[in-house]
């Protein structure tokens, strides 16, 4: 069995927990893992790749994502989140006329420290592991790409909305924390949904809830080839065989990366270097 599930994660269960409702229910024989980890607080699309496909997910790391976050500002928490504990208070709360300046400087490819509390490695351990044990963090910063942030207005004086997209490996609370830093002041990420993720849209996704036997699983199950959208190669059965083989696979297209099937079958991700064609991710059953 391979393919995705754009599974909904709502809040308050972690990115583990709802991956290990579908492996209960694949067994272990069925490998499956999922994509770009929701904080437990967070809801939103969650891609979760079965069996080979998981394969895939190197190919997908670098798609559009889009966010809704609430950020409250005149306070900030160790975790940068409505979870975590009050570490600085009393800080001022900005106009929405200052914050539609501020941003603008958080907009393109920029330098962004991932928060103490996320599931960056240091040294073969999770950074938040390491904070939770008092022990201090120095993570490096490393350049995001932010295309666009909205801002919006809520019902609350010190909370503002904002729509947010970016590339992967964008950190949504650090984003809260920079800003709040380059209006003078302090905020805290009080609410986030992560409503596309490539693809993987909250119109398409599937609720947790609604996915109990493999049946559930089988008729939530996305094709491969449609989520993994680069230019495609058909080959024959001899140019197929040499491709599997190890055996030099000759073809006519520029180089790059490519989504190649045989015989309508999806077969991976393969690139294409001068005029060889070699596999980098192996799909098919």
């Amino acid at each position: 069995m391979n393919g995705f599930i754009n599974l909904y994660k709502p809040s308050g269960i972690t990115s583990a927990y709802a991956l290990n409702k579908i492996k209960k229910i694949l067994g272990k024989k069925v490998k499956c893992g999922h994509m770009g980890t929701l904080d437990p607080m967070a809801s939103g699309v969650l891609p979760v790749g079965i069996g080979k496909c998981t394969r895939l997910f190197n190919y997908l790391l670098d798609k559009d994502k889009k966010y809704r976050a609430t950020f409250t500002f005149g306070y900030e928490t160790d975790t940068l989140d409505a979870e975590g504990k009050v570490v600085a208070d009393g800080g001022k709360i900005p106009t929405y006329e200052e914050i539609l300046v501020a941003v603008k400087g958080l907009i393109g490819e920029v330098e962004q420290v991932p928060p103490a509390y996320s599931a960056k490695n240091v040294g073969g351990t999770r950074s938040y592991v390491l904070a939770r044990q008092g022990i201090a963090v120095d993570l490096k910063p490393k350049k995001v790409v932010i295309t666009d942030i909205k801002v919006e207005k809520t019902d609350c004086e010190n909370a503002y909305n904002f729509t947010i997209f970016c590339k992967g490996g964008t950190y949504i609370r650090s984003i809260c924390r920079d800003l709040a830093y380059a209006l003078n002041t302090y905020a805290t990420m009080t609410k986030l949904e992560r409503f596309q993720s490539g693809l993987f849209t909250e119109n398409n996704s599937i609720l947790i809830e609604n996915i109990n036997d493999i049946n559930d699983v089988l008729k939530a199950l996305i094709k491969p080839e449609t989520v993994v959208n680069f230019e495609t190669i058909n080959l024959s059965i001899d140019k197929f065989n040499d491709l599997i083989n190890g055996r030099r696979c000759v073809v006519e297209n520029p180089n790059g990366l490519y989504s190649v099937f045989y015989q309508n079958s999806y077969v991976g991700v393969c690139e294409v270097l001068d005029n060889n064609l070699t596999i980098k991710a192996y799909v098919k059953d």
